[in-house]
């Protein structure tokens, strides 16, 4: 028999690793497409790997920085990845991914981890704001990123059609 409870598990699991997809996609795109994304990222070591995930095996993510700041998804690390940004529950990355609370909220609450440098934990979460601050509308970002910067219309448009479009195209190619 399934119960509310499981159910619930189990949506919030599927929401969560469709928001997985989304947010390591929408990563590398703006990579491609925000000087912001490229000049954080491109600080990074080419080669550098990133992996957010949910403890103990939930679900995940992994990029790896490559030339002047762009980023790809990758299917796996080779090795242990650089920095590992970790969720200690899925109803913690439910409640990230959900916005109702923002990125830098769930450290402060202790609802994240990060393995790795803390300097470079700092520089993806700015990045993660970025990208947040260009692809969802002003209301639900604000929510989602601890300070909110004015985009101009026209350029958020621009940028959040761009990242929408190559995260469908690496949705729709399997990547």
């Amino acid at each position: 028999m399934i119960t509310k409870e499981h159910l619930s598990y189990q949506a919030q699991k599927a929401y969560v690793a469709t928001m997985m997809k989304v947010v390591g996609g929408g990563l590398a795109a703006a990579s491609r497409v925000d000087e912001t994304v490229q000049k954080e990222l491109a600080a990074l070591p080419e080669g550098f790997q990133v992996c957010m995930t949910v403890f103990p095996s939930g679900p995940s993510f992994f990029l790896r920085i490559g030339k002047n700041g762009h980023s790809e998804v990758i299917s796996a690390p080779v090795g242990k990845p650089e920095l590992t940004i970790r969720f200690k529950h899925l109803s913690h990355a439910f409640l990230v991914f959900s916005f109702q609370e923002g990125t830098a909220q769930a450290f402060a609450n202790d609802r994240m981890i990060a393995d790795g440098n803390v300097s470079h934990a700092i520089r993806l979460v700015r990045c993660l704001n970025k990208m947040e601050t260009l692809i969802l509308p002003r209301l639900i970002a604000e929510r989602a990123v601890k300070r909110y910067d004015a985009v101009p219309l026209t350029e958020k448009i621009t940028k959040a059609t761009r990242i929408y479009g190559l995260v469908a195209k690496s949705l729709i190619a399997g990547n």
